[in-house]
């Protein structure tokens, strides 16, 4: 396996974080906004899903309401 030299390495690094396009402090905010919305949809979503499936074993299997 190849060595490589630090000090090239980290020109490289340098040279492939300059092409990335970085997304701006508005385009971060609303992304993690949106997250955290589908995230509580999907926990709501879930909790709905679960009653209905407990509510269901517990019919059919006789227990409680």
């Amino acid at each position: 396996m190849a060595k490589t030299n630090p000090f090239k390495f980290i020109q490289e690094v340098r040279a492939e974080t300059s092409k990335v396009t970085w997304p701006t402090r508005r385009e971060t905010a609303v992304t993690t906004a949106m997250v955290f919305v589908m995230v509580m949809i999907a926990s709501i979503f879930f909790l709905i899903a679960d009653q209905l499936m407990s509510l269901g074993i517990g019919f059919l299997l006789g227990v409680g309401g």
